[in-house]
């Protein structure tokens, strides 16, 4: 008698230890989802600002996947720089190249045709850009330039595989 009482209480446990983990799982579970997504959220704002430079040109690729772009075959653009307040009309004078990850999906999309074809709409972002900058902003700060027009490109063709924008010549007056 007293083993079958003793299986009875140890069956007793059993199932109340059963019952308090599903009581305990029910409660827990729910929580542990909302901060797993917490974490995830944490996680994807560090990843973004790890990777913030993006829009910078600052990406690390390899040289031999990179490929230049002449804008207009290297062709110089003469643009109006903005007033500075010394009543000189100032411009610059300059040619732009875009590199490119060749092994990007956007390359394999866009290629260098794609890009080569919309040379007029690049040149007018350019154009915009430089336009919106003093001479002594050019001067001070080219690659704040670079970076502003390297940001439009990539909002333009909807990808990240042009990697930097470059002035192989560049002259302001």
């Amino acid at each position: 008698m007293k083993k079958n009482l003793m299986s009875v209480l140890i069956l007793a446990l059993v199932v109340a230890n059963l019952v308090l983990t599903a009581i305990l799982m029910i409660s827990v579970v729910p929580q542990t989802k909302k901060a797993n997504q917490l974490i995830t959220k944490v996680c994807s704002a560090i990843d973004l600002e790890l990777e913030g430079g993006k829009d910078n040109s600052s990406i690390n690729i390899p040289i031999e996947r990179l490929e230049t772009i002449a804008i207009d075959d290297g062709a110089s653009m003469t643009i109006n720089l903005k007033d500075n307040g010394d009543g000189v009309g100032h411009y610059a004078v300059i040619s732009v190249a875009l590199a490119v990850d060749n092994k990007s999906d956007g390359y394999k999309t866009f290629g260098i045709e794609g890009v080569t074809a919309k040379k007029d709409i690049i040149k007018d972002i350019v154009n915009k850009v430089v336009t919106s900058y003093t001479i002594d902003e050019m001067k001070a700060d080219q690659a704040k330039a670079q970076d502003e027009i390297l940001s439009r490109l990539r909002r333009m063709f909807d990808s990240d595989f042009i990697v930097s924008v470059a002035f192989p010549t560049y002259n302001y007056e």
